[in-house]
This record gives structure tokens, sequence and C-alpha cells, in this order.
């Protein structure tokens, strides 16, 4: 049939395969696009069992990539690739999280909604002072 598109695999590749690790970060979600993964990859945010990563790096299965989205790290293992983007449940069935890695997420986290600055429930709009008052703050920060 004319125009017909082939079946939609999202099944993980074979354990053998091997992938950019540009690629395999968008994939996975860890990025939402190539570029924002090649923009950590040369900002020096993701490496590859300890060393710094290049875009053209292949990944594999049984590595562990760190990736620093920050104030956030994230440890991984490869745990498989795919060809293209693929939904959420199955991505996160390509990469194991180490324990320690969600253990400081979660505390950093946590610290981080202790710490945030809350404002009182006001009703309208701030007036001029307030709002640049508002911004002097920011700025200050």
């Amino acid at each position: 049939m004319p125009g017909a598109r082939p079946p939609h695999n999202d099944t993980p590749a074979a354990p053998s395969a091997e992938q950019r690790i540009d690629r395999w970060l968008c994939n996975v979600r860890l990025f939402k696009t190539r570029g924002l993964a090649v923009e950590a990859i040369d900002n020096g945010r993701v490496e590859i069992n300890g060393a710094r990563a290049k875009a053209s790096k292949l990944v594999k299965v049984g590595d562990r990539v760190r990736v620093q989205r920050p104030p956030y790290i994230y440890d991984v293992e490869v745990l498989g690739t795919v060809p293209q983007r693929v939904g959420a449940p199955i991505a996160q069935a390509l990469y194991r999280e180490s324990e320690e890695s969600i253990a400081a997420r979660a505390a950093l986290r946590e610290r981080e909604a202790l710490t945030a600055v809350r404002e009182e429930a006001r009703e309208g709009k701030l007036g001029k002072h307030e709002r640049r008052e508002r911004e002097r703050l920011k700025r200050a920060w």
C-alpha cells in the first residue's frame, strides 16, 4: 500500500548494539532534544565510565554514564539502545539508575523544598513598587 509506514518497533536493540551518546541521551529522555544533549556533552557534564564524553562516543550495554543536569546528577547504567526516541516507560527500561544517585537527588530535592522562599498569597496584581522591589530581590540573588 503506497505511503504505508512499516510497523513501529519500540523494543530495545540487541545487547551488543552501540549508539552515539548524544542520541542515546535523547532517545532515553534524559534530555529533551539531541541539541541539548550535545550542549551538555560539550560543556563536560557527561561522563562515560569515568571519562569525559564526546558527542560521537559510542555507548554499549553495561557502560556507566554520569549526567549532570544542575543541580541534579544522574548516575546510570546502560541496559539497551533504541534507534529513535521512545515513550517514557520504554525509555526507563533502557537504563538503571544507581541507588546512591536516587538518594542524593531526593535529599537535594528535600533541601531545596525546605529552603524555598514562599510568598504570601495576595489578592490582585502587584503594584509598581512591589514589582520593582521583587525584581531587586531577584537580582540580588
